[in-house]
């Protein structure tokens, strides 16, 4: 019984940040019924969502429905009318094309949380242009402090702008209306931007460029890499170390493990001396393999850890003690987060093929026989 438990989630078929969303809030308990297009569309790969080794589907139900058909659309209104919360990831304006934007959605649920999602936002001069994550990192300033001195930037996976700027943004978003609409009896409009939450991702680059204290070159700040004590370094087997030893208290102990406490070094914060400490470690680090690294800083506080592959992080004795990965619907996956003490999350079933467990997420959502043969010739398709 998760925190969520209760709320209908009504999720529109998208790829990226909006099933992330989703993924969230079933996780917490949120009863999510997804609408898939009755085949998978070319530019989403083949079979791509319905995958039962899709993640970030796991936890819905499923139903499929044409929405370029014009009978679709009662179907969908019918399915919006039990909802509590929608999560759509269309170009601006494409839904209320489609007769299902806001308004028409809020004259029969007045209560509902409409949460949209989109690279560029609902408005703007770029709203309505093609994008992906890189592009709306790029904009926000972000992608410009990712990389190293003197080369190119470097795509930080899709995690930035799809997932922690946009489905965690979304999720938050929604979880906030769903609080001030069970208060109020109003719903709104959730308008989840990646390019706004990259921003707001990087707000404590902003206050640090306000004050003087962020140079705009790539790895030349405290925490991008400009620092040799935070950075990661190369071992003698080819793997790496990260290094964070920011505090004055974590550097002493950085030094003692590399046997360099009683060395000749520049003083930490001389940024002239910076080019010495960082050949002096990865002289140092490149002795050793990463697991004898890993035994030399057993135990301290020198904030320096392995660099471990995906394959190789779940097996690590702290995340097996907390269980931070689970074995879930036959794969290892990440465990939902955060916890809650008084009404944990759970793992669903896998990600749903099209259609797949629809007539049982019907049923609970309060349509009898009738209600359900009405929107068959709607062209509403599920499964048992």
């Amino acid at each position: 019984m998760g925190v969520l438990d209760g709320i209908r989630v009504l999720e529109f078929e998208a790829i990226g940040p909006a099933p992330f969303a989703a993924m969230l809030l079933a996780d917490m308990g949120a009863d999510v019924l997804r609408i898939d297009r009755p085949v998978a569309p070319d530019d989403l790969g083949p079979k791509r969502t319905g995958k039962h080794v899709d993640v970030t589907g796991r936890g819905r139900r499923s139903v499929t429905l044409d929405l370029k058909r014009p009978e679709a659309v009662d179907a969908a209104l019918e399915l919006m009318a039990h909802a509590d919360v929608i999560i759509e990831g269309f170009r601006p304006g494409t839904m209320e094309r489609l007769g299902l934007g806001p308004d028409v959605a809020f004259a029969r649920n007045p209560k509902l949380v409409y949460g949209r999602m989109t690279g560029w936002g609902q408005t703007g001069p770029l709203a309505q242009r093609a994008g992906h994550d890189l592009n709306y990192i790029s904009l926000a300033g972000v992608l410009s402090g990712i990389g190293r001195a003197g080369e190119a930037p470097v795509p930080p996976l899709n995690l930035v702008g799809d997932y922690g700027g946009g489905g965690m943004l979304l999720a938050l978003g929604v979880t906030a209306a769903l609080c001030h609409a069970q208060r109020s009896g109003t719903g709104q409009v959730v308008d989840a931007a990646m390019i706004d939450g990259a921003a707001q991702l990087a707000s404590i680059v902003w206050g640090q460029l306000a004050c003087g204290h962020w140079r705009e070159t790539r790895a030349s700040n405290l925490l991008d890499g400009g620092t040799p004590w935070y950075d990661s370094y190369e071992t003698s087997d080819g793997q790496y170390m990260a290094v964070g030893a920011v505090e004055a208290r974590f550097y002493a102990q950085l030094l003692d493990k590399l046997g360099l406490a009683h060395s000749e070094l520049p003083p930490q914060h001389d940024r002239a001396g910076w080019p010495v400490l960082r050949e002096r470690f990865a002289a140092v680090f490149l002795t050793r393999t990463r697991d004898e690294w890993c035994e030399v800083f057993e135990g301290s506080d020198a904030c320096v850890a392995p660099v471990l592959s995906f394959s190789e992080a779940p097996s690590h004795p702290h995340h097996v003690t907390r269980g931070s990965f689970v074995e879930a619907n036959g794969f290892v996956q990440p465990a939902p987060a955060p916890r809650f003490s008084a009404t944990p999350s759970a793992i669903g079933k896998p990600a749903p093929a099209r259609g797949e467990r629809g007539q049982s997420a019907l049923r609970d959502w309060g349509f009898d026989d009738a209600a359900l043969a009405r929107m068959r010739e709607q062209g509403l398709g599920y499964e048992a």
